[in-house]
């Protein structure tokens, strides 16, 4: 989705609104004021409040759909592939921190592409599903319940940026942290 530089501002301005009020809190003459123009003038750049909120999620859904091609293309052992994909997840949720809380909090009241929105989800989780238990089969791991272990993965990388500081420098910092709990964490004495 390509987006002109007027709705480009548009969406900035809409995040923070709606990270501020949530979206359901936040009106088009908020929105409008908030850019300092007449809420009649917004919608010469957007159909309506729902269009900004399907930019956003549909927006980052792709930008995670992009890595974990990318991750699933590689052919490294399946234990980096596992490290490259939380990497890869956790670099779209860090530099898209509001617009991931967006994502993760708002997408319910998507309206007229809410069916769309949830059945890309599910797709979402069951590509990473596969991945997971392709990596674990290749690792003789013992995997009990592949769509809990993923829920589980997506649900801790995808909240991770309530734990940690907008300050910190390095994103690197939060994604070792992370991945060494999320992955040690479930393969317990597998730890080398």
């Amino acid at each position: 989705m390509e987006l002109k530089e007027k709705q480009r501002k548009i969406l900035d301005v809409a995040v923070e609104l709606f990270k501020e009020k949530g979206y359901m809190g936040s009106s088009v003459r908020d929105l409008a004021t908030k850019l300092n123009i007449k809420a009649a003038s917004l919608y010469a750049h957007i159909r309506s409040k729902e269009e900004i909120l399907e930019w956003i999620c549909f927006g980052i859904a792709q930008e995670f759909f992009d890595e974990l091609q990318e991750v699933k293309s590689t052919n490294i052992p399946p234990k980096e592939k596992l490290n490259l994909f939380i990497d890869k997840h956790l670099s779209v949720v860090l530099k898209n921190r509001d617009v991931t809380h967006i994502y993760s909090n708002e997408w319910k009241h998507l309206e007229e592409r809410l069916p769309e929105f949830v059945e890309l989800r599910k797709n979402y989780q069951q590509e990473v599903e596969d991945l997971i238990s392709e990596i674990y089969k290749a690792e003789n791991w013992e995997l009990k319940s592949p769509a809990f272990t993923t829920r589980f993965i997506l649900h801790t990388l995808n909240n991770s940026y309530f734990w940690f500081k907008r300050n910190i420098e390095s994103g690197s910092e939060v994604t070792d942290e992370i991945r060494d709990k999320v992955l040690f964490g479930l393969l317990g004495n597998h730890k080398q």
